[in-house]
């Protein structure tokens, strides 16, 4: 049973996030699941490191791109919406070239807050780092 508020597609998710930083960062939606989403990201110019390695930072904008988004497509957007409140991620391995995939997944779903674990792996399936993702889910002013 899907736990999206409506069905949405990757093309749907796309289009949310236009004019954003996360098309500035060319992060793409892949698949949405019945309790999870996936998207990829390019390990690039605009998101290594000086050593031009995968910026942890930009691994967490992705982290939390999945998680944020994820969460606003369980509340009803009209009265409520998800922030992210803390973000807390392990780099386990470096990345240098490809894509990076990043899936998000529920830990708790509860009505004021929300929990969200964000696996980013290389293109080999390989951990590169693990995210937990709090947000808060507040009335919409």
């Amino acid at each position: 049973m899907s736990i999206w508020i409506r069905p949405f597609t990757p093309a749907d998710l796309d289009a949310m996030c236009a004019n954003t930083a996360v098309e500035h960062l060319d992060i793409r939606f892949t698949e949405v699941g019945d309790d999870y989403l996936v998207a990829t990201m390019p390990v690039d110019h605009r998101t290594v490191q000086p050593m031009r390695l995968l910026h942890g930072g930009i691994s967490c904008a992705l982290a939390e791109t999945l998680g944020s988004l994820a969460s606003n497509l369980i509340v009803d957007t009209d009265r409520q919406l998800a922030v992210g409140t803390e973000i807390n991620a392990s780099h386990v391995r470096s990345a240098s070239s490809g894509r990076v995939t990043g899936t998000a997944r529920p830990i708790r779903l509860g009505q004021s807050q929300h929990v969200w674990e964000i696996r980013i792996d290389d293109a080999q399936g390989r951990l590169v780092s693990i995210a937990r993702l709090t947000n808060a889910i507040v009335p919409r002013r």
